[in-house]
């Protein structure tokens, strides 16, 4: 047995992201073998990769079976790109934002294609991912983070620095931090404000909560295109938007909306690209099935249409719900199709996110013409 024969089974592993093998792609470095062990490297070119982990042990357990006499003397060490350094943005006056390196808003332009169920998950598996993570729940009139991260009751405290600055204190769970209006308010009440009385309560949450140093902020906005919009806009320099849709006709009208809402010359905030959500349903006992119940691949022939990115394809499964109800996204576990789904779709969002930073400049807050 030499190195030609250990490279051969190797092929066999595929990275799921690309779905080509480790081979093919140049990750095997400094392969040795001898006659009582196998070793080598595996070289990825960036860091965090979110499939490190699993495929190292899918390497080990391929070897281990292929040649029994190996068992228990296989090593694989893992190599990672360094992480590209980029400063935090200089905050704003009476602002705790200073530490926030990414500002990324969710959006979507029709309600009901899961955004919300998007951006806790793309949360999750960031952190996972090493990431400092914090959502900010700007859906006003329908807060949903506090019952997806499982902290309805959390009721956030505050104090003010030397400087005068009024300070409060997000929720933390699973790693991420949290701020909503739902913390609040009674979950049982309906909040009937005017536009002006919502953008003042968004631009205290955004700005008052100490946020600490984080590599990715995540806004979730609320459907349509709203006062809301203008405000986040008019009060962050967005690294860029995501647009969430489903496959189905009339939601990708609307995400066609949103995605214009973005771009257009007086707002200019950069598309990171489409999420596809509830791409098809995926039974649990057979999650090899597909069923394209609101149509097949609409959001990826818009993205293609509008040439934007298609970061992900998120399958439909009752596990989804059933965990954001509870307060734990499916995206904690990445043997799950979702999981993995969810997993691959952070992993699309940084690459995007590092492309963008390396391509364009800088996004600029919206100014307010009077």
């Amino acid at each position: 047995m030499d190195q030609n024969d250990i490279l051969e089974v190797l092929r066999r592993v595929q990275h799921p992201e690309t779905g080509t093998d480790l081979v093919s792609q140049g990750m095997i470095e400094n392969l040795i073998v001898t006659g009582d062990k196998i070793q080598f490297t595996l070289a990825f070119s960036r860091s965090r990769d979110p499939f490190a982990a699993s495929l190292k042990k899918a390497c080990e357990t391929i070897l281990s079976e292929t040649f029994p006499q190996y068992a228990g003397h296989i090593s694989v060490f893992i190599k990672e790109a360094p992480p590209k350094k980029i400063e935090p943005k200089k905050p704003e006056p009476g602002s705790w934002t200073g530490g926030i390196k990414h500002i990324i808003a969710v959006s979507s332009a029709k309600g009901g294609v899961g955004k919300s169920t998007v951006t806790a998950n793309l949360a999750v598996a960031l952190q996972r991912m090493g990431y400092r993570v914090g959502i900010l729940d700007a859906d006003i009139y329908g807060p949903s983070m506090p019952t997806m991260f499982g902290v309805e009751g959390y009721q956030p405290a505050g104090d003010e620095e030397e400087e005068g600055t009024p300070r409060i204190y997000p929720a933390l769970s699973m790693g991420v931090k949290v701020m909503s209006i739902g913390f609040f308010i009674n979950p049982k009440d309906a909040l009937i404000w005017r536009g002006p009385m919502a953008t003042n309560a968004l631009r205290q949450l955004t700005h008052q909560t100490d946020w600490g140093e984080l590599d990715y902020f995540l806004i979730d906005l609320p459907p349509g295109t709203s006062d809301i919009h203008l405000t986040v806009v008019q009060t962050l320099a967005l690294t860029g938007a995501i647009v969430v849709s489903t496959p189905q006709a009339v939601a990708l009208a609307d995400a066609r909306k949103g995605i214009n809402m973005f771009t257009n010359d007086k707002v200019n905030v950069p598309i990171l690209g489409l999420v596809e959500n509830m791409a098809w349903f995926t039974p649990a006992e057979l999650p090899e099935n597909k069923y394209y119940i609101f149509g097949k691949e609409g959001a990826k022939q818009l993205a293609e249409e509008m040439d934007v990115p298609l970061l992900g394809q998120i399958p439909i499964v009752q596990s989804i719900c059933e965990s954001g109800d509870k307060g734990t996204p499916v995206a904690l576990d990445e043997n799950t199709v979702t999981g993995r789904a969810f997993l691959q779709l952070a992993a699309a969002v940084v690459r995007q996110v590092d492309r963008r930073n390396m391509e364009m400049a800088p996004t600029k807050i919206v100014e307010t013409h009077k």
